[in-house]
């Protein structure tokens, strides 16, 4: 399994608690895992990397357990019991240089020491839906929620958050505007954050200004945003919605770039590569897309049979090729190839067969008429 899993340069989670992998050069994908004991409590829920250099994938699963996945070897290392089930899905997952750092949706943020049974643990608040690192400064992270708003938190120290968002000010009713913070990111060579809401809004928060509201609001569609990623140029970003819908967004003017099409269900997983201009989603349509940022055409899409959690993209070049593989390889083709072979298999139709249906249906119709001629003469 090592000689696969060294060429998948995409990781994706699925329902079914599959972990896959992706080679976009060979149109190659592979199922790492035990089919045996396969069940629903293992689904796939959150996907992270272990190390800086992309030798571990962290598997969150719905059961509770993190499992490391070894790129190098092609095989689980390591299963960490990090949660119960009964205390909802994990929303985040990150590494700093010696401890395992995890989020549920009950609001239980963890830090798990190597080699301790001592754990940290943080009361973010009730119906979290996302934890995200700060790349920069890894001892910082973000959560938010449903009516819960953004706070950043320092594992240093986890008393109390150093910044808490202020919600918006009241409608033109004067009714108060509901809080649902869904995704987050940290902006680069910045103290700014950006957040999608399930009230189809994006939102920036600059934690160094002195007023705690959203310094840039803008709104995408009329459905819940579920997922966004930054690309590289780090003035823009990309988000998507509930409807299979993707957009990219101006965090400068807050206006919509453009939009990135054929996606046919809603969007779960995005990503954005680090360095080119590429972003990777994923959602219950059961396809991996690709994306190019700069046409916004589609690069690649790859049916993987099931319903897909999240989606984690490596920093090398997604399209570089490598060794050969050897051994059974399941290969992924695209659409497009797989509607040309059902058209090439069907029998034509031939129009022989149409003009002897249509004589005999005249023939009965003409005999019909007659038939009523002569039993009028009679009468």
């Amino acid at each position: 399994m090592a000689d696969k899993s060294q060429v998948c340069s995409v990781w994706v989670g699925s329902e079914t608690g599959i972990l896959k992998g992706v080679s976009l050069s060979k149109k190659q994908a592979f199922n790492f895992c035990e089919m045996s004991c396969l069940s629903r409590d293992q689904e796939v829920c959150i996907l992270g990397w272990g190390d800086q250099h992309e030798t571990e994938v962290l598997v969150g699963s719905v059961n509770g357990t993190v499992k490391t996945f070894s790129t190098e070897k092609g095989i689980f290392t390591e299963t960490r019991q990090c949660g119960e089930s009964t205390q909802g899905r994990f929303t985040g997952l990150a590494v700093t240089d010696s401890a395992l750092i995890t989020c549920v949706e009950t609001g239980l943020l963890r830090v798990w020491k190597e080699g301790s049974t001592d754990t940290v643990e943080i009361n973010a608040g009730t119906n979290v839906c996302r934890m995200r690192q700060n790349p920069s400064q890894r001892n910082q992270v973000a959560t938010g929620g449903k009516e819960n708003g953004l706070k950043v938190w320092d594992l240093e120290r986890p008393e109390t958050p150093i910044f808490t968002s202020k919600n918006v000010r009241n409608d033109w009713l004067d009714l108060r505007v509901p809080e649902w913070v869904r995704d987050m990111a940290f902006i680069p060579d910045s103290d700014k954050i950006v957040t999608c809401t399930g009230h189809h809004q994006v939102r920036v928060y600059d934690p160094a200004s002195p007023q705690r509201r959203p310094v840039l609001e803008a709104h995408f569609g009329e459905y819940p945003l579920t997922a966004l990623s930054l690309p590289a140029n780090q003035d823009s970003v990309v988000v998507g919605n509930t409807h299979g819908e993707l957009a990219i967004l101006d965090l400068r003017k807050g206006l919509v770039r453009g939009c990135l099409k054929g996606l046919a269900g809603g969007v779960r997983g995005l990503q954005c590569h680090p360095s080119l201009p590429l972003v990777a989603s994923c959602g219950l349509d059961r396809f991996l897309r690709v994306h190019s940022l700069e046409d916004r055409s589609l690069q690649h899409k790859v049916y993987l049979k099931s319903r897909l959690n999240c989606v984690l993209l490596s920093s090398k070049d997604l399209e570089l090729s490598s060794s050969a593989i050897t051994g059974d390889v399941e290969e992924v083709k695209e659409e497009g190839g797989e509607v040309d072979e059902v058209w090439d298999t069907m029998e034509m139709i031939k129009d022989q067969a149409k003009k002897r249906a249509t004589e005999e249906e005249e023939a009965v119709v003409t005999g019909v008429e007659k038939t009523t001629k002569k039993r009028k003469v009679v009468k």
